[in-house]
């Protein structure tokens, strides 16, 4: 997708580029191994590209999302509340706990931070990951 959209963004005198990647490129999730492998390749290659579109006022980011209340988080609260002979709403809670911020973060919230990314408003951000999850993740990087 970044091949395809270079050229009109060039066209245009530069722009913004976002990925979404995971909360396991900063702190790898144990059982996700190759995934976690393949997710922080993608945030080397970003952060590449950042600077080498940098002259060309092309901008390179990624946000990376904690629990935020979506279908996936809901099947995967689903799961985890079977697995471990909890209600759903039981296992929710267990989850919130770990967040400092003590509850999901929504979608508007997640995609206000990737409209701030890619808004003039962050137009001297580049190379960068911002993590969107209230606070749960523990590395300093």
């Amino acid at each position: 997708m970044i091949r395809a959209v270079l050229p009109h963004l060039r066209a245009r005198g530069g722009g913004s580029i976002l990925a979404v990647t995971s909360s396991s490129v900063k702190e790898p999730i144990d059982i996700l191994l190759l995934s976690n492998v393949m997710r922080s390749g993608v945030v080397s290659l970003l952060k590449s590209l950042s600077r080498e579109l940098a002259p060309e006022q092309i901008r390179v980011n990624n946000l990376v999302p904690g629990r935020i209340l979506t279908d996936r988080v809901k099947s995967l609260d689903t799961l985890g509340a079977k697995n471990a002979g909890l209600s759903v709403a039981e296992q929710r809670a267990m989850q919130e706990q770990k967040i400092p911020w003590g509850r999901y973060g929504t979608i508007e919230e997640f995609g206000r931070a990737g409209a701030f990314l890619l808004s003039d408003a962050a137009s001297y951000i580049t190379g960068e990951t911002l993590i969107v999850d209230g606070g749960s993740m523990k590395t300093v990087w």
